[in-house]
């Protein structure tokens, strides 16, 4: 039986707008369960990120609960909810927001160094490590900007998971990335989670979908749909493709 990371019930996010109040998500049940690829999917303006960052406590949610390790994450103050995702969980978004004046491996050693569970030796060692499977070793001196977008997005990957987190959130990663950048770093994304790395990711693109073990469907701020799967094969990539492409359209996505 699947073990919940994290445990959302009447979750919603509100806000006001022109005296009235605009609902984002409304009363959102969900569970996150460890070694999943949960995806969530759904046309613009659905609330999947909005889903995301109120998971994670990026944003406050108006209304629920969010249960990490027994604890609400709605009711947390704002210095447990930054310890919380600086040593429990990990963060990779479309843009790749590295520190453009610290090099490859700065900008992954960093936060391990504040997430201190770790002496500075045994981050530096986890950093060298992560970089040489996410095949940037040789250019770990390098700015950001003297590297493709393909390499910044996999150094934000590593830097991601520096602290071993709990649970690894990425929204929309391959959205700013070519095609053969984008296989790549889904590449990455499945290797991570068939070594034990619990992800929960939105994605538009329907070839990221397929790399999911759950595919949770999204519309007007509510769950419409939910899709278990085996763990990703290339072997059967086709068939798979076909399934995923008839479950988004029976959600008439």
């Amino acid at each position: 039986m699947k073990k919940a990371i994290l445990s959302a019930k009447g979750l919603s996010k509100s806000f006001a707008h022109n005296g009235g109040q605009v609902h984002i998500l409304t009363g959102v049940d969900l569970e996150i369960y460890e070694g999943d690829l949960t995806i969530i999917m759904g046309a613009s303006g659905a609330g999947k990120s909005t889903m995301l960052y109120a998971l994670s406590g990026m944003d406050r949610a108006t209304g629920g609960e969010i249960i990490y390790n027994g604890d609400d994450i709605v009711k947390m103050s704002e210095k447990k909810l930054a310890m919380l995702r600086r040593g429990n969980f990990g963060f990779i978004f479309q843009q790749m927001h590295l520190v453009s004046n610290l090099s490859l491996m700065e900008n992954i050693t960093v936060p391990g160094y504040l997430g201190k569970k770790l002496t500075a030796a045994e981050v530096d060692r986890r950093a060298e490590e992560l970089m040489e499977r996410m095949g940037i070793a040789h250019i770990k001196t390098q700015l950001p900007s003297q590297c493709s977008g393909g390499e910044q997005q996999r150094c934000a990957i590593a830097r991601a998971v520096i602290n071993a987190p709990d649970l690894l959130f990425a929204d929309e990663p391959t959205g700013a990335l070519n095609r053969k950048n984008t296989t790549e770093v889904l590449d990455l994304l499945t290797d991570l989670n068939r070594s034990g790395q619990s992800i929960l990711m939105v994605t538009h693109d329907a070839r990221a979908a397929c790399r999911g073990t759950r595919l949770i469907y999204v519309e007007d701020g509510k769950i419409i749909g939910d899709l278990d799967l085996p763990p990703y094969s290339s072997s059967e990539e086709k068939s798979r493709e076909t399934q995923v492409n008839a479950w988004l359209a029976s959600m008439e996505w």
